[in-house]
């Protein structure tokens, strides 16, 4: 009984039922508090507590969704899908399709790794560079459910393996500061990654299974205005809109990694599309209505698992599941290594963040990895596993909430069928087996 098993059975249970994933995460939340022995008031008084923690997260999705539309407005969109489109146009040949269909799905893992180092915005390129590029989809019947692995392996990946940009954040700035914090402090920064190595493996087979194996046949999709490719060879291009679009986003960026501030960056951009005339002043309400829209969504799901995340706090669940756990287990490490990988799981299936994740397990795990013998390598591996860990396969986390974003710009993808299922059995299901494989031999 459990109080963060039970939550978390009963959030996902009722997200493929198809319930509203933020209904789903707060009614779990209550459920979970009151198990825990918190009576009602003070498990709403708990949720709503961590509710704040959410609000800079939607409010930067706020902005983030205005700076895209004022992108797409800009054409800048439109002329990356035209290139595209012109490539396909009058090319029946199956093998020519095929060539431009991996191609593409080349191309997209590039852009969504880099958006996590290079140019470090995210998920905001998804809904900017994907609705676009849905017709181009469903021309070379590509399944939805295999774009969606390749979005969510480019932005889990990098940051699991590459100490730059979100890597640098996830690396260094919150695993090993929380192992150090926690005991293990014979460490470097520059062991961190290397013990990663072998669980980021495990990243690449599961993508490798989605694209060569489980979605590789054709799938059709009804023809929308999103769907259907409009081949144009007089299509114009306002340049003085693509060369203010590229101020934008270049000032943007600089704004965000100078104030550390997806709100501020997404503003400045904003208000350079407006200045450079791409927007007129009196659009602005209606285009950053439009954003919000695109993005409000993921915004309020981001709030409601802040929520989540303070109840389970709150209930010690996972400091009480590790315990039962280590006295059950006995000196059998192998077992151990398992169970902790899957508690890692729970945790941040529930949480949806595996960046939330890591200080609350390091706690736990450092000083019991410890205990089961297990090497500083063995331990780095765990932990960032364990953190690592349902981000793909939770309904609440932004490394599937961003992938459904663009995809579903015409209402035929589902979030939790065809994001969290299938990113849930390609990517935790390998980082279960990779990250045990790790901490069995470093």
């Amino acid at each position: 009984m459990n109080p963060v098993v039970i939550s978390v059975c009963i959030m996902l249970i009722l997200a493929l039922l198809r319930v509203n994933v933020v209904v789903a995460l707060t009614f779990s939340a209550i459920i979970g508090g009151l198990v825990s022995g918190m009576s009602l008031n003070e498990s709403v008084t708990a949720f709503e507590s961590g509710l704040g923690g959410g609000a800079t997260i939607a409010l930067s999705y706020a902005m983030l969704g205005a700076f895209a539309v004022a992108i797409s407005k800009s054409g800048l969109t439109d002329l990356v899908a035209h290139t595209v489109i012109r490539k396909i146009h009058g090319k029946e040949q199956q093998e020519t399709q095929t060539g431009l269909k991996y191609a593409i799905l080349i191309a997209l893992i590039l852009v969504t790794m880099s958006s996590q180092n290079i140019i470090p915005v995210h998920i905001a390129f998804i809904p900017i560079l994907i609705p676009p590029l849905l017709g181009v989809f469903a021309k070379l019947k590509l399944d939805r459910r295999l774009i969606a692995c390749i979005l969510t392996f480019g932005l889990i990946t990098p940051y699991m393996v590459l100490p730059i940009g979100f890597g640098g954040i996830f690396l260094k700035d919150i695993l090993l500061r929380n192992l150090q914090e926690n005991g293990l402090v014979n460490i470097t920064a520059s062991q961190i990654p290397t013990a990663m190595l072998l669980p980021g493996t495990g990243m690449v087979f599961g993508l490798l299974i989605a694209v060569f194996f489980s979605y590789r046949k054709p799938r059709e999709y009804r023809k929308t205005e999103l769907t259907v490719v409009h081949h144009n060879p007089e299509h114009t291009i306002n340049g003085r809109y693509i060369l203010t679009a590229a101020i934008g986003i270049i000032a943007a960026l600089s704004v965000q990694l100078f104030t550390d501030s997806m709100i501020i960056g997404a503003l400045t951009g904003f208000m350079v599309f407006t200045f450079g005339g791409v927007i007129a002043w009196k659009e602005t309400h209606d285009v950053f209505t439009k954003g919000v829209h695109m993005m409000a969504m993921i915004g309020f799901i981001m709030i409601a698992a802040a929520g989540f995340a303070a109840v389970m706090k709150q209930t010690g669940g996972v400091e009480s599941l590790v315990s039962s756990l280590s006295h059950s287990i006995g000196d059998n490490k192998p077992l151990a290594a398992l169970l902790m990988l899957v508690v890692g799981l729970l945790v941040t299936m529930g949480i949806g963040s595996s960046f939330s994740t890591i200080p609350i397990i390091a706690t736990i795990y450092v000083p019991l990895a410890a205990a089961f013998g297990f090497s500083p390598m063995a331990t780095i591996a765990l932990v960032g596993t364990a953190a690592a860990l349902g981000d793909a396969g939770s309904p609440a986390s932004d490394s599937t909430l961003g992938p459904t974003s663009g995809l579903n710009a015409d209402g035929q993808h589902e979030h939790v069928w065809e994001t969290v299922v299938p990113t849930f059995i390609h990517y935790n299901i390998p980082l279960i087996i990779f990250g045990w494989i790790a901490a069995m031999i470093l």
